[in-house]
């Protein structure tokens, strides 16, 4: 009997289709079952296109891809369709691709397809286009869960926890290479531990994860007596399992075989070439995944070996103070940039706190970063005033730009910090800043201000650039913050709005112990930028890391308030201290600033609006009138409610001030005027050094003008 007559006999048709000419040749058995007559036609591969249904022929293209890649055989179930569209019956077919010029050639079988087996995947999968649908929608899911995984462990899980359609693996295990050795990476299974593959497993072993990785095809192996037949050595550490189908895929990544994944099933699998399509799919996006998480975690290892190499660890015992400090890398990358802290031991027994930010979030900032700390360390460890140390370091960093490869500097970077030398015993600060966000003290009673210090240009953008001190104490009980902008910007936030934001997130805080207060509060701060894990780990939250966070809170231990009537402790005075230099005028507008904010809860806004006019006043008639500078003190004592605000703003000059009587159209003159009309009390006091204007204002405006100093009756201000 001729073939073609045994295959008519068992409803089996031939077929031919020459994808480089688009020729269909079939046999009369073939035509019967796509609905022509029963004679052998060759047809367009429009024609034979309009015989399947359109998703199920669509596919083919990819069915035979695969069944080239593997050397095996493309197999695909589709739907005949009449001219209306309506499906008639479901062939399989089975045939043996070869790859032709501009093409390939597709030789097999047709048959239509008997009701499947109970108990097998095939019964559980409809061959329909909803199938597919979930199919693609499967591997869309799982294509987005691996890609957002960020390590070895999570792959994993993520790989675990994986609901293929239609069927479902009960045990994955993911190999690895080791030299000439298999090692498990990670394993999933019912019984846990118990059912770890084998590790240790030598390549040239006869196991089908060997094999998978030598030759980089996989592996389908449907019932227990082909794995046996296969891998008789294999076969005794697999049996106790109890599974049936095995499927062992090779893991490529970037045209190396990295791994094999095994997904074992209990129930039985055919291994159709949907669901080989399936496995491979995901195989090569759980390659990608394991590949990426593996990138990660080595530029992690290294981020973190840099972080502990340029983040020094504060002192803890320093006399009558407490340090706490934080840094947050930004997200994604190398995961550390430019900002660093630091704290130096000085020769005079003082210490130096260090805080600056690098342009950049890359590897040349990491880099500038930790030269520009080591010369900073060596020009204070030398004894240098603070601002000869940002002189020098400026300097420093000017020549690297000078001299960057490519001449003339192609990428120049500048720095911002902030450089305070601190004296634990009185508290006193000499502080010179380049470009860098001013400091923020907590005062005792719970209230933040940000402290104005003189400035100068950042680091590396004049070589002999100047860096005036400005002197402030740190009274006992007062904590002072300083930070990287990255604290204050995140999340849309400029300088003022970043700053307010700290503000409510520093007087919220409830102070505890020393120690475990200050360290709460360095958490609360990052806590209000990212969240709690941000610190800690590179979690869900990276994605939020704008800029780097550099963070020092330094407190002077103590409390600040005295023993008031009744022996009960006095409400803690709040006190702002202000230099205005003859050079700097600008910075009247800083004292308004500054006394606007010590009276930020004041109860009556018009009297903080006198307040800022008298202070605008006598500092302008200093800056006037006088040869020297004028040195701002305000404070607030007293319970809520019933306070006292004082001001005082001395100068070194002796001559007193007269009372004047300025015309409408006169554009000075009205200083002590104002003072006499709007403060609860006023004077002038003369020192051995000058003399100090001063007025008053009183919470419960109950207080009329208050008299003069005895020193100023005799010639009241004029």
């Amino acid at each position: 009997m001729r073939t073609e007559d045994l295959l008519a006999a068992i409803a089996t048709g031939l077929w031919r289709w020459d994808n480089a000419s688009g020729r269909v040749t079939l046999d009369a058995e073939a035509a019967r079952l796509l609905g022509l007559p029963p004679t052998p036609v060759e047809l367009t591969e429009a024609a034979a296109r309009s015989r399947f249904h359109p998703v199920d022929f669509a596919e083919i293209n990819g069915i035979v891809q695969l069944a080239v890649a593997e050397e095996t055989l493309a197999e695909a179930r589709l739907r005949i369709v009449d001219e209306r569209g309506r499906v008639q019956r479901i062939v399989r077919s089975r045939s043996r691709p070869r790859v032709v010029d501009g093409g390939f050639e597709l030789v097999g079988t047709l048959q239509e397809v008997p009701e499947p087996q109970p108990g097998t995947s095939a019964a559980h999968t409809p061959i329909t286009g909803d199938w597919r649908r979930s199919r693609e929608a499967f591997l869309l899911d799982a294509g987005r869960a691996l890609a957002e995984a960020r390590s070895t462990a999570e792959v994993l899980r993520v790989a675990a926890g994986l609901s293929m359609p239609g069927f479902m693996p009960d045990g994955l295990a993911v190999f690895g290479i080791e030299g000439d050795r298999l090692s498990v990476i990670g394993h999933h299974g019912p019984h846990g531990d118990e059912e770890r593959p084998s590790a240790g497993t030598a390549l040239a072993d006869d196991h089908p994860a060997a094999e998978v990785v030598r030759t980089g095809r996989a592996l389908y192996l449907p019932t227990p007596e082909e794995y046996s037949r296969r891998y008789p050595t294999a076969w005794p550490v697999a049996a106790p399992f109890r599974r049936t189908s095995w499927a062992f895929v090779p893991l490529v990544n970037a045209g190396r075989t990295i791994g094999a994944w095994m997904a074992a099933f209990t129930q039985p699998v055919a291994f159709t070439p949907d669901e080989r399509s399936v496995l491979t799919t995901v195989a090569r996006m759980l390659a990608q995944a394991l590949a990426r998480a593996g990138m990660q975690e080595e530029q992690q290892e290294l981020a973190l070996g840099l972080q502990r190499s340029m983040m020094p660890t504060v002192q803890p015992d320093i006399p009558g103070m407490t340090v706490a400090a934080r840094y947050v890398p930004t997200g994604g990358g190398l995961e550390v940039g430019g900002d660093w802290y630091d704290m130096i031991p000085l020769p005079s027994g003082r210490l130096a706190l260090v805080i600056g930010d690098v342009q950049g979030h890359d590897v040349r900032a990491a880099g500038l970063m930790g030269q520009l700390r080591i010369a900073l360390r060596a020009y204070a460890s030398e004894g240098h005033h603070p601002d000869a140390v940002l002189s020098r370091a400026s300097r420093f960093l000017a020549g690297i730009n000078a001299t960057e490869p490519g001449g003339h500097g192609e990428d120049q970077r500048f720095a911002t910090c902030l450089y305070i030398e601190v004296d634990p015993a009185t508290g006193l600060l000499d502080i010179a800043r380049a470009g860098h966000p001013d400091p923020a003290i907590l005062l005792d009673d719970g209230t933040v201000l940000i402290r104005p210090t003189a400035g100068g240009l950042p680091l590396g953008i004049v070589p002999d650039a100047d860096y005036p001190t400005t002197r402030l104490v740190l009274e006992p009980g007062e904590t002072m913050m300083v930070c990287t902008d990255g604290l204050i910007e995140t999340g849309g936030h400029d300088l003022d709005t970043g700053w307010a934001r700290l503000r409510d997130t520093i007087e919220a805080h409830e102070p505890g112990g020393i120690d475990e207060s200050l360290e709460r509060l360095a958490d609360a701060l990052v806590q209000a930028v990212h969240g709690p894990p941000s610190h800690h780990t590179t979690g869900p939250l990276v994605d939020r890391r704008e800029d780097d966070i550099a963070v020092l809170l330094l407190r002077r231990d103590g409390a600040g308030c005295s023993i008031g009537p009744g022996g009960l402790p006095a409400r803690p005075v709040r006190r702002t201290v202000l230099t205005v230099a003859q050079a700097e005028p600008e910075r009247i507008a800083e004292a308004r600033r500054q006394v606007r904010e010590v009276l930020h809860d004041w109860a009556d806004p018009d009297q903080v609006d006198s307040a800022v006019l008298m202070v605008s006043e006598v500092v302008t008639n200093v800056l006037l009138h006088t040869d020297g500078d004028a040195l701002l003190v305000a404070e607030i004592s007293g319970e809520r409610g019933a306070r006292r605000v004082r001001v005082d703003v001395a100068d070194s000059s002796d001559e007193l001030p007269h009372r004047r009587c300025p015309g409408e159209l006169a554009s000075s003159g009205r200083g002590l005027v104002l003072l006499e009309l709007l403060a609860g009390a006023w004077g002038v006091d003369p020192r051995g050094d000058g003399k100090s204007t001063w007025f008053e204002l009183y919470e419960d405006a109950g207080e009329a003008v208050g008299p003069l100093s005895p020193e100023s009756e005799s010639e009241p201000a004029a």
